[in-house]
């Protein structure tokens, strides 16, 4: 097959890791073809490109800044880019017929490139659905429920969703939450197909744990609790610091990790409090992200209590991974932690209970047998539910039931 894969994401190579370009890479190992759309926002004051590397076509096409920046100039850019891909794709793919049209949510404005190439090349459509908008923003109260923009964004999701011949959502809460909400969409075409990855295993000896957690000034003796990724509104963050201030147990050690929105208030919370049991870490790149990681003992998740949508964060992908129990805050209506606990490998509270949450991680931090056990079965769930093998063969099935 010859593979179209439209996403925000910026992609110079499929040898970065990431739930993208493993799919991908798992994609072109099985002999198929990959080209990716992929955007060079205007910050990169870069042309419109193309290039191929490793036998991978790579369009990056000139965009508005899309990621940090002002809200006005992320609109126009949400809205324009299915234009500036479309007119991409007319000039660079003219000669290429398309099998597969892969894509993710955000955005959900890829509407008219997917009924162009479908039309040209009889291709198949696959949404990978990562991102329930607008919803989300309404929740967040970034959008007005029943404003114009709320409304023109609920027209382009349900263009969105009739034009994907299937539909693959990162949980069952996720598949539960499409189908109620979106009547006209036959059950059939929508799979729980969740975020994967190529699982590697890390393994760090005791003096190399010791030598990362010298380097960024962790206390060597207590277990790190680590927070990393976006840190913005969605997270709920004002629970993950109110966390930190109500923790006595002196074995236990905060660490966060990221940036985003959030980053100022966040650091400016730390210069003020000044907190003796945390640390707060600007982003870092992807290899010194995963050592630090490696390094630390238990993976946190955090949501915003006012979400309605289900969410599912890839982050906890990366705490599998690293063979980490988690703990996850969040709202009611996802199944994240139901997952983590089914599968005995963390703990699960409602984001603002602080009491639970005091009571969770007693419970992970207290047995060492109990968090070497979570530790095994962080790594079975992985291997089991969330590789780009299980991944790529629901999508080859849905494309050769056609």
């Amino acid at each position: 097959m010859t593979i179209l894969f439209l996403t925000l994401v910026k992609i110079k190579s499929l040898e970065e890791r990431g739930i993208y370009t493993d799919l991908l890479r798992k994609f072109k190992e099985e002999g198929h073809d990959v080209f990716v759309v992929s955007p060079s926002e205007r910050r990169d004051k870069k042309k419109t490109h193309l290039s191929t590397k490793d036998g991978v076509g790579i369009l990056n096409v000139r965009t508005f800044n899309l990621q940090k920046t002002n809200i006005v100039e992320k609109g126009i850019g949400t809205l324009a880019i299915e234009y500036q891909y479309l007119n991409a794709i007319k000039k660079y793919f003219s000669t290429i017929k398309f099998d597969l049209i892969l894509y993710s949510t955000p955005p959900i404005t890829f509407s008219k490139v997917i009924d162009f190439v479908k039309k040209r090349d009889n291709a198949y459509s696959y949404l990978l659905l990562k991102d329930i908008f607008p919803q989300n923003a309404v929740d967040m109260k970034m959008l007005k429920e029943g404003g114009i923009m709320h409304k023109l964004f609920l027209k382009k999701e349900k263009r969105l969703y009739e034009l994907s011949d299937a539909i693959g959502c990162m949980s069952e809460a996720n598949r539960d939450y499409v189908l109620t909400h979106n009547t006209s969409i036959a059950s059939h075409k929508v799979e729980v197909n969740p975020n994967s990855i190529v699982p590697i295993e890390t393994l760090q000896t005791l003096e190399e744990k010791q030598i990362i957690k010298e380097k960024y000034g962790l206390p060597l003796e207590k277990k790190i609790l680590i927070y990393g990724g976006n840190l913005g509104k969605p997270q709920g963050l004002d629970f993950l610091l109110e966390t930190i201030k109500t923790t006595i147990k002196p074995n236990v050690f905060f660490l966060i990790v990221g940036s985003g929105t959030e980053y100022s208030r966040i650091f400016k919370w730390f210069q003020n409090q000044q907190p003796k049991n945390a640390l707060l870490l600007e982003g870092l790149s992807k290899v010194d992200y995963d050592k630090l990681l490696n390094a630390c003992d238990v993976g946190l998740i955090f949501l915003h209590k006012d979400f309605k949508i289900p969410n599912f964060p890839s982050r906890l992908l990366s705490y599998l991974e690293m063979k980490m129990p988690v703990i996850a805050a969040t709202d009611s209506n996802t199944d994240i932690g139901s997952i983590i606990e089914k599968n005995n490998c963390g703990y699960s509270v409602l984001s603002g209970d602080s009491e639970s949450m005091q009571s969770a991680i007693n419970k992970i931090v207290s047995s060492d047998e109990a968090f070497c056990k979570m530790q095994e079965n962080a790594w079975n769930l992985l291997q089991r539910e969330y590789t780009v093998t299980h991944s790529y063969q629901l999508i080859k099935n849905k494309i050769e039931n056609v």
